[in-house]
């Protein structure tokens, strides 16, 4: 046995009958703000980390769903099970890839992008969480093609990060997002598309 082997060994001895020191868990959460705030400070947010957003309307969506994916000339778009029937109308016909079954890697890669809705977002961060939730399909769907178009509700926008992990279910699996992926080197030469998508698109709903 080593000396390393004994220390811990004495440690765990010493310990074995202590009770479990409370954890405190009460993180600052912030005042209210009004919903239209809280979609400014968000998109100001977004735009930041060089996303596209835009503000649209529940009746205007569908209208801006086509003319972005028209602007980039998708052709071919994963679509999630649980897109709401509105948003996944507003998709050329054709061009929609369902991922049942779950498409590979190459699929994925082929296509040109991505749509989802999300879980919930972080005004004063910019951030967009998918949880695997109905309209947001598994991880890889986000992660492989170049391009996502993501819709929020203003509902669902709160104002910081405590207040989305109240908000989500620990459980499940999580995915934050903070803009286009991105990485730079010791030279500070931004890189786009490295591990995610090259360009993150917004349309805020309400």
């Amino acid at each position: 046995m080593s000396a390393r082997d004994r220390i811990l060994g004495r440690v765990r001895a010493a310990v074995r009958d202590a009770p479990d020191p409370p954890v405190e868990r009460g993180y600052r959460t912030a005042s209210a703000e009004s919903p239209g705030d809280l979609v400014t400070r968000f998109a100001e947010r977004v735009d930041d980390y060089r996303a596209i957003v835009r503000l649209v309307s529940e009746e205007e969506a569908p209208a801006a769903i086509g003319a972005a994916l028209a602007e980039r000339g998708v052709a071919r778009l994963v679509v999630p099970g649980g897109l709401p029937e509105p948003w996944a109308r507003a998709v050329p016909v054709g061009a929609a890839l369902p991922d049942d079954p779950p498409l590979s890697a190459v699929g994925l890669d082929a296509a040109d992008g991505v749509i989802t809705g999300c879980a919930v977002a972080v005004a004063e961060t910019g951030t967009i969480v998918l949880d695997a939730g109905p309209g947001q399909g598994r991880r890889a769907l986000t992660l492989v093609p170049d391009y996502h178009l993501c819709l929020v509700r203003a509902g669902q926008i709160v104002r910081g990060v405590p207040e989305a992990v109240a908000a989500l279910d620990p459980a499940r699996p999580l995915t934050w997002i903070s803009g286009p992926s991105a990485t730079s080197d010791i030279e500070l030469d931004r890189v786009e598309g490295v591990h995610g998508p090259r360009t993150l698109e917004v349309l805020i709903v309400g």
